[in-house]
């Protein structure tokens, strides 16, 4: 069934407010049972904003972390039973090898870079009482593959209602990855806390979904349990995908020997049969969109239950609305375009405002946005 899609327009007004400024690249955010909004910074500092207002840094040891490009530490995870164990979880870069060096932007050439010794983890910390600092506990899973020009790494975290582990992550810019059914990059996996393969995997994998490009974000729908994923195109197709067990997201770029071809479409029937089209894509150019969250059904008129979408490169929010299905777009709405430059992180506070970081770097904050009364 063909549903009529409204053109993109403003949103409606919108009132901001600065949670937290003097940040830089702050990749994710969290809220722990007690209100406290935990964030991460790419370089590997985590900050917590108390209630009340004060912002202090976290101690742990990073000496591990991978930083270069688009590696380090990203995503975030509040366990579901955090008001007992106080456990965090992190998605991040780490060195296997003392030698392991980072590429940089050099990193975007079309050849695979080599692995000079690191790895994607996903991390488990234990948070101190008073929130000064975090003790690792262990490694939940690791493998998931990085290289050496820290290109598309991914990774998106969230902790589901069940208390299992959603992790999108990304290909590498390696042209292999997101077909192999072997490699985690370019994939939605879904873990237990322990690590084990969860519901609805490959047999004898994580692996949920794959055929994917760069998967940052990955969250669940209040109401229905769908599974969406937000997922950064090449020159076009930034994609929402609703996300089924098994699935093909149509992604292969392997159509030229030996490089990283991004020319191929980003859901590709034609090589990749019975790929699965996106709910939403935001055409040419791409915006660059790494998080993904749904807004609470009241206390936001029309935009109530819509799917927001941050953007970097857009420097935007979108707001999505869905069909009943979830699987069409009804309207789509723009807010904050070219008021606060590159948007990333977002997450819903308790009170229904909507939490939004900022990634231009040096001094970025993080907003809280509500309706405007």
């Amino acid at each position: 069934m063909l549903i009529a899609v409204t053109p993109a327009q403003a949103a409606p007004p919108l009132s901001v407010s600065t949670v937290a400024a003097g940040l830089d690249k702050p990749w994710d955010i969290e809220i722990a049972p007690d209100g406290t909004i935990i964030t991460g910074e790419r370089s590997g500092r985590f900050v917590a904003i108390r209630p009340g207002g004060t912002a202090q840094t976290v101690r742990a040891d990073q000496s591990k972390l991978f930083v270069t490009n688009e590696a380090g530490l990203m995503g975030l995870a509040v366990d579901r039973g955090f008001t007992s164990n106080r456990t965090l979880y992190s998605c991040q870069a780490e060195k296997t090898s003392p030698t392991a060096f980072g590429t940089g932007s050099a990193g975007s050439l079309p050849i695979p870079f080599p692995n000079s010794g690191q790895v994607i983890n996903v991390v488990a910390w234990r948070v101190a009482d008073d929130w000064s600092s975090l003790t690792r506990t262990r490694t939940v899973l690791s493998n998931i593959p990085v290289n050496s020009g820290g290109r598309h790494a991914g990774c998106g975290l969230t902790a589901a209602p069940d208390g299992t582990l959603w992790v999108g992550t990304g290909d590498n810019a390696v042209r292999s990855y997101p077909q192999s059914r072997t490699s985690l990059g370019g994939k939605v996996l879904h873990i237990t806390t322990g690590g084990a393969p969860a519901g609805g995997t490959i047999p004898g994998t994580p692996i949920y979904s794959l055929g994917h490009r760069n998967v940052q974000g990955v969250t669940i729908q209040p109401g229905t349990g769908r599974i969406y994923s937000i997922e950064q195109g090449t020159d076009r197709d930034d994609e929402l995908n609703l996300l089924q067990a098994g699935g093909n997201y149509g992604y292969r770029p392997d159509r030229a020997p030996l490089i990283y071809d991004e020319s191929v479409p980003m859901t590709d029937p034609a090589r990749v049969p019975g790929a699965i089209g996106a709910v939403w894509s935001s055409g040419a150019p791409t915006i660059a969109t790494p998080a993904l969250e749904f807004l609470p059904a009241s206390g936001w008129g029309d935009l109530g239950g819509a799917a927001v979408i941050s953007a970097q490169k857009g420097k935007r929010l979108v707001f999505v609305t869905l069909s009943e299905n979830g699987r069409e777009t009804v309207r789509i709405t723009d807010g904050l375009r070219d008021t606060y430059g590159r948007l990333r992180a977002l997450h819903v506070d308790r009170d229904g405002s909507l939490l939004v970081s900022t990634d231009n770097g040096g001094d970025d904050r993080i907003l809280r946005v509500r309706p405007a009364s």
